[in-house]
């Protein structure tokens, strides 16, 4: 693989992290993945969330914030990224209520940041 590949490409331990502390821990010892799909629904409260979206960025991972599918119109989701550092969030395309109200919410938090 090439350098500029390498640099590019996010090797992404989904289901296999579950957003889970101890799984991330042993990843990141491992150097399994260069990034993690952040899901907090997966681990039960916002503070483990935090928790695991702050040992993936110093570790240097790519973090990716996701919502569940048959998510609500809830936009918590979005602020949860923002304040996170996330790189990429994953809400699926804008064609349904419960998506475009956290793309919404993305765009209003840019607005206030000047961003």
């Amino acid at each position: 693989m090439t350098k500029e590949l390498q640099a590019s490409t996010i090797i992404v331990g989904d289901d296999f992290l579950t957003t889970n502390k101890e799984r991330v821990l042993k990843a990141v010892e491992q150097h399994a993945c260069t990034g993690i799909i952040i899901k907090p629904n997966q681990i039960g409260t916002l503070s483990e969330t935090v928790e695991v979206a702050k040992i993936a960025k110093d570790a240097g991972w790519q973090t990716i914030f996701s919502h569940r599918s048959g998510e609500t119109i809830d936009d918590l989701i979005a602020d949860l990224a923002v304040g996170c550092g996330a790189d990429y969030v994953k809400f699926g395309a804008p064609s349904r209520g419960e998506r475009v109200v956290k793309y919404n919410r993305l765009s209003k938090i840019a607005g206030e940041l000047g961003i």
